[in-house]
């Protein structure tokens, strides 16, 4: 019968402070991202998704927080300002990336463009989408450039994906499932370069409100993936 080893008590009093101290340091090394969402549950959802499909390591070293809001324009700045504030108080950790996501949907342009400007000089990341959120999910299939509206979203996302799946399939708003629909039947890469495109078309232009279609989805995406590296 193999002998036992007793450990000394010191020496596993001063393992468990070490073990103690690298948790914290860990902890303290962690970069945070906060993302703050119009919607309280289609963004939200498909940045859920995007953040479960990475590496763990990347969430080790990354804390990612999606917040639903239901705000808009304006106010959705704010409550990003007042979230930012809230977390950093109850973590006593500094965010140190904070992004809006929002749509132009039919809010005013002054309104719209407003809050893009208010993003970028504050230093804030603007994901913005013009009509709406899901011009991104159109672009995993297709690039388009002719102006159109949230209105006829539904039935092209419906049209891409009835031969992959069914010809019952219908489009829900706040599916938990986009994420993962896109992921296996759409194509990530070409929805980055997509958007890109687009975002070409109105380079150097602040008149965010008339950039349609357009989405700035693609830039978030693309940060979060950078992370793997």
């Amino acid at each position: 019968m193999a002998r036992k080893i007793k450990i000394p008590n010191e020496h596993l009093k001063r393992f468990a402070r070490e073990e103690q101290k690298r948790k914290k340091d860990i902890r303290n090394k962690r970069k945070y991202y906060l993302i703050v969402c119009e919607g309280e549950a289609t963004e939200p959802n498909y940045f859920e998704g995007l953040k479960q499909d990475l590496p763990k390591g990347v969430l080790t070293a990354y804390q990612i927080d999606i917040a639903g809001t239901g705000r808009n324009t304006q106010s959705l700045i704010d409550e990003a300002f007042r979230l930012q504030t809230v977390y950093e108080k109850s973590t006593t950790q500094k965010i140190d990336r904070l992004w809006v996501v929002c749509d132009k949907d039919n809010f005013s342009a002054q309104d719209f463009n407003g809050a893009i400007q208010r993003c970028h000089t504050s230093d804030v990341g603007c994901a913005w989408s013009n009509e709406a959120f899901e011009l991104w999910y159109l672009l995993h299939f297709q690039y388009y450039e002719n102006a159109m509206s949230r209105r006829v979203y539904k039935d092209m996302i419906e049209n891409h994906l009835k031969p992959l799946l069914d010809e019952d399939f219908r489009y829900e708003k706040n599916s938990e499932q986009m994420y993962a629909l896109l992921k296996e039947h759409g194509n990530l890469q070409d929805a980055i370069r997509n958007a890109n495109r687009l975002a070409g078309r109105f380079e150097g232009r602040q008149d965010y409100a008339n950039h349609n279609p357009c989405t700035m989805v693609w830039m978030l995406v693309e940060e979060l993936l950078k992370l793997k590296q």
